[in-house]
């Protein structure tokens, strides 16, 4: 598998239901009362993190998810912790309902606000960088999606082109990502590795790749 410098591979993977993760992602907070669990999904570009978090939301009622890209909209890449922690995870942790537009929606005219409604079970947290020493105490559990590195960059492709445009947004991108994440170490840090893409036979309606996190 490649990965870059400095993240730790994975050993120990094996195949379990997405009942099964969803299991062991409450039990890494078993005590959470009053209010919703908030659970990071974290990867880089490509891994499959909405696709994961929309298979998660599906198996839990009353979940709902929230996309650090819509707080970063307009953001510096990785620079919008503060943000989301004030204005949708401590809320969350009030128990209170979010809604909330940052500032760059409000300047650039971007319609809506990013609401949860309050009484959800859980709330799953998506993007990349979200999970990091700034925001542990905000969330209850945490996945890092780990894959090989030209599979996700030839799933990037597909999905955003390959112009010299987003080469060139890819590069910049990598500038700030590969520092912070050797930084924050989010695949020592997590509860729960998840392969994405992943590449063991399993069922992809039911079933997921995991493995434990690694070492730093």
């Amino acid at each position: 598998m490649r990965l870059h410098p400095g993240e730790t591979e994975a050993v120990g993977w094996r195949v379990v239901t997405v009942r099964d993760v969803v299991r062991q992602l409450r039990e890494a907070s078993p005590v959470v009362t009053g209010r919703p669990r908030v659970i990071a999904i974290d990867g880089r570009g490509g891994a499959g993190k909405t696709t994961l978090a929309d298979r998660l939301r599906e198996a839990v009622p009353d979940s709902a998810v929230v996309h650090t890209d819509d707080i970063a909209w307009n953001h510096a890449c990785f620079d919008w912790g503060a943000a989301l922690a004030e204005n949708v995870l401590q809320p969350l942790h009030r128990g209170e309902s979010v809604d909330f537009r940052p500032t760059p929606w409000i300047t650039h005219d971007r319609p809506g606000s990013i609401t949860v409604p309050a009484g959800a079970d859980v709330i799953w947290v998506e993007g990349t960088g979200i999970i990091r020493e700034e925001l542990a105490p905000w969330l209850d559990a945490s996945v890092w999606m780990q894959g090989d590195l030209d599979e996700q960059e030839r799933l990037l492709s597909v999905r955003d082109g390959d112009s010299p445009e987003q080469r060139e947004h890819v590069a910049d991108w990598l500038r700030e990502e590969l520092p912070f994440m050797l930084r924050e170490q989010p695949w020592a840090r997590a509860t729960l590795i998840v392969a994405g893409p992943p590449w063991t036979a399993h069922d992809p309606d039911t079933e997921l790749v995991v493995a434990p996190p690694t070492g730093p």
